[in-house]
């Protein structure tokens, strides 16, 4: 495979990955024990697999079997805990493990194609991390603005029905007696002032 090829796998690779965990679902702590284990089962078969091969290409099947346990256990985290900061560690997993596998099939080229693979390999690899990062960063400030946003309409709500109180209660007053205790009555049970 040329490097350059194996770059755009690499970015092919990890757009995938940024478009399944998005479409994740919540899951629970059993289903994430049970991704887990599945995880460990399917490394153990392929670690097996990769016994029967020998050199560079053992290498590299040893990379992309270690590197789909990792990938599948922060999938599973990330859909466990669904936190901007757990899908970015599930996107740095595919970098990580993107980055590792194509750095093993630099090993197979020689001379300044070797050296234009790996730094094509690390340009992809820190183009991925930053992605992530930035990722993470947006989602985490639209979680905050839409705190504040809530808090700041939980506030103005209050606000507005205390007003609307005060203004029931100060048309009470220019009632008399029975009138103005049913008024006063009715105003704290509709704006919830017990």
């Amino acid at each position: 495979m040329k490097h350059s090829t194996l770059v755009l796998a690499l970015a092919a690779g990890a757009a995938v990955g940024f478009a399944n965990i998005a479409a994740a679902q919540m899951i629970t702590k059993d289903a994430r024990d049970t991704a887990y284990k599945s995880a460990d089962a399917q490394y153990k078969s392929e670690k097996d697999a990769c016994g029967r091969i020998s050199g560079n290409a053992k290498d590299i099947c040893m990379e992309e079997a270690k590197g789909k346990q990792k990938i599948a256990k922060a999938d599973a985290d990330s859909a466990f805990e669904n936190t901007p900061k757990k899908r970015e560690a599930a996107r740095l997993a595919r970098a990580d493990t993107a980055y590792a596998v194509a750095k093993e099939k630099c090993d197979d080229l020689i001379g300044n194609s070797k050296d234009v693979c790996v730094k094509e390999s690390k340009a992809a690899y820190v183009k991925a991390k930053g992605d992530a990062k930035v990722d993470r960063v947006a989602a985490d400030s639209r979680n905050t603005a839409a705190e504040k946003t809530a808090d700041a309409k939980r506030d103005a709500v209050e606000d507005k029905r205390d007003a609307d109180y005060k203004v029931a209660m100060e048309k009470c007053d220019s009632l008399a007696s029975t009138a103005k205790d049913t008024c006063v009555r009715d105003a704290k049970s509709r704006f919830g002032k017990g």
